[in-house]
């Protein structure tokens, strides 16, 4: 999954943060899991970047709303 930047969350339409948002949220929970099963992940900061990109798209998401 890629990670995308906020100019780039801006372009994108509101189905498309939907599913990205989605898709995210997805694989943070598969991260964490493997966290908490006492594994370790492919790369620690993943889970950091996933989160931020997570937060970009609620940002954005709100910002639509009020608009």
């Amino acid at each position: 999954m890629a990670i995308f930047r906020a100019q780039e969350v801006r372009q994108l339409s509101d189905t498309e943060l939907l599913e990205q948002e989605q898709k995210l949220s997805f694989e943070l929970i598969q991260e964490r899991g493997k966290v908490s099963a006492g594994g370790a992940t492919e790369n620690p900061g993943r889970i950091r970047e996933v989160k931020r990109t997570i937060a970009r798209i609620l940002t954005e998401k709100n910002t639509r709303r009020n608009a």
